[in-house]
């Protein structure tokens, strides 16, 4: 099955401090964040992954580093956007159907990536979650009476668990989740995108809870220690 694939990878990412993209960061296997995503991606899907990489930041670097495994899409307003107008850029040029989409600094393990495929193999649309971790800095979430997200920000109070940066979004929700991104401020989220459209255009996210698989969003040092912690086999 053909899937249409995502890397939001155009940020600043100034709160990790390094001098590259904060998804060149190498980790403790030699690989850097970017390489392992693409390799579990690869080793999860095989040529039917069709790889868009939204670029910003010191772009040479990423599109050398993953030239013969992904398309690119370049954000020129890296330094003035968030993710919401990267993620419009990617969806608005990728083939048709489905999408899934991943923030560039999550480090996962392998399996992760089987645990999803049910639903993307279900063209339905969801938001990859951890419900054994509720920080406050994280983006969290909160259900509806019949089991869809209902909130998604890091504003959530009183959230169910944290969405890890990972999440799919099918071939009949597409089309109002670009609306919405459309409409969403310059410096928003993409998480704002799909809050719009859920209460406006009535749009239905299922969530997956990965928590029984590693998996870490990488801001700041102490997430790189806990990065190089999971287990990985290539």
């Amino acid at each position: 099955m053909a899937i249409n694939v995502v890397i939001l990878a155009a940020g600043l990412g100034t709160r990790l401090g390094r001098p590259h993209p904060k998804p060149l960061t190498p980790l403790a296997d030699g690989r850097s964040i970017l390489r392992q995503q693409l390799d579990h991606l690869r080793g999860t899907f095989g040529d039917q992954a069709h790889v868009t990489i939204v670029v910003g930041f010191k772009m040479d670097l990423i599109m050398e580093a993953a030239a013969a495994d992904a398309a690119f899409v370049y954000n020129e307003l890296y330094d003035q956007t968030g993710t919401a107008k990267s993620l419009l850029k990617a969806l608005r040029l990728a083939p048709p159907g489905g999408v899934l989409w991943l923030n560039g600094d999550v480090v996962f393990v392998p399996g992760l990536l089987d645990a999803l495929t049910p639903a993307i193999t279900a063209d339905r649309s969801f938001v990859a979650v951890n419900t054994a971790s509720v920080a406050d800095e994280e983006v969290k979430y909160t259900l509806d009476e019949h089991g869809y997200v209902y909130q998604l920000s890091k504003k959530v109070v009183d959230g169910l668990g944290e969405a890890i940066g990972i999440n799919y979004v099918s071939s009949g929700d597409r089309t109002p989740l670009v609306e919405h991104l459309e409409r969403c401020p310059d410096d928003e989220y993409f998480e704002w995108g799909i809050e719009s459209a859920i209460a406006e255009a009535g749009v239905r996210f299922s969530v997956v809870d990965i928590s029984a698989y590693g998996c870490v969003e990488v801001d700041f040092e102490p997430d790189l220690v806990r990065a190089n912690e999971l287990e990985f086999t290539r």
